[in-house]
């Protein structure tokens, strides 16, 4: 019995000593999606500003110009993709769901697109589907270092962009909804076209007075279009690292609901068996008592 309880003792040890790590995990995810999140709120009123100042360049006649040209306007369009994933565990479906929405959209170009993947675990599963994964970006692991992970995509981009066999780049990745929930989204990055500039050029200005460029046109719009990639690149990668730590917040709240159940189970056969094995002395005391009590009646009779 001993050998059970002291075995038993064991487990709940292990348990509660896994359950310590599981819940300084949620702490931990709990405490990046925030960052993350606010991360990317943070550039939505920067964002707009690049917005204004596009429609203002568009509608004093700027020339639409871009990272690509008019060249595929006209004929077929191939495509490219950027699909952002995670190289860390105990993520539950989350590079899945990403790759699948990915794999069904892209399904329905005709030739093969161009792909590349943040993260190995996506790629992986891009190229078990069938997919040309042309690169491989490391996944950040924080706020800071998703800028330079952005410049590498957009070197990757203008690369694309000057090949007569890619016009179009499309972003996939798994945007949060609510609570530890998410989904997967795409957005259509390039060619930045006619009817994107139609759209910057209706945008009203919060003011009566319009203001002027200062400078050369060109160089101004060119300007804000960098800026206006770079923040479209750094809100979705933001977004996704932001879901990631969702799906591990969600597994560890699952593991943690495990473990509760498990060590409830422990405690309550422990507790039995402790009650068994004090039961049990107190039958070998009860028994020796009266063993003594009926050998002490015996020797007074005689």
């Amino acid at each position: 019995m001993s050998g059970a309880t002291a075995s038993l003792r064991k487990k709940i040890g292990g348990a509660g000593d896994l359950q310590s790590v599981v819940r300084a995990m949620k702490a931990m995810a709990a405490a990046n999606i925030g960052q993350y999140e606010k991360a990317e709120r943070a550039l939505d009123g920067y964002f707009h500003t690049v917005e204004l100042g596009l429609s203002i360049c568009f509608a004093q006649g700027a020339p639409l110009v871009s990272l690509t040209d008019d060249r595929g306007q006209a004929g077929k369009l191939a495509v490219a993709a950027v699909v952002f994933g995670s190289d860390q565990g105990l993520v539950g479906r989350f590079n899945d769901v990403v790759a699948d929405h990915a794999i069904k959209s892209l399904g329905v170009f005709q030739g093969r697109p161009r792909i590349w993947a943040v993260g190995d675990r996506v790629r992986r599963r891009l190229m078990d589907a069938g997919f040309d994964v042309q690169g491989l970006f490391a996944v950040p692991g924080s706020v800071a270092a998703i800028v330079p992970l952005i410049g590498q995509i957009l070197v990757a981009g203008e690369a694309v962009q000057h090949r007569e066999d890619n016009d179009e780049l499309y972003l996939f990745y798994n945007r949060p909804t609510s609570g530890a929930a998410y989904r997967p989204v795409s957005q259509r990055l390039l060619p930045l076209d006619e009817s994107w500039r139609c759209k910057l050029a209706a945008l009203p200005w919060p003011t009566a007075a319009l203001p002027d460029i200062i400078g050369d046109n060109l160089v101004t719009l060119r300007a804000l279009i960098r800026e206006y990639l770079f923040v479209s690149l750094f809100r979705a990668c933001a977004l996704s690292l932001a879901s990631e730590n969702a799906s591990r917040l969600a597994a560890m709240q699952r593991a943690d609901k495990n473990i509760d159940d498990l060590l409830e189970e422990l405690n309550a056969t422990y507790r039995r068996l402790r009650q068994n094995g004090i039961d049990e002395e107190l039958f070998d005391v009860v028994a020796g008592f009266e063993a003594l009590h009926t050998e002490g009646t015996s020797d007074a009779s005689l």
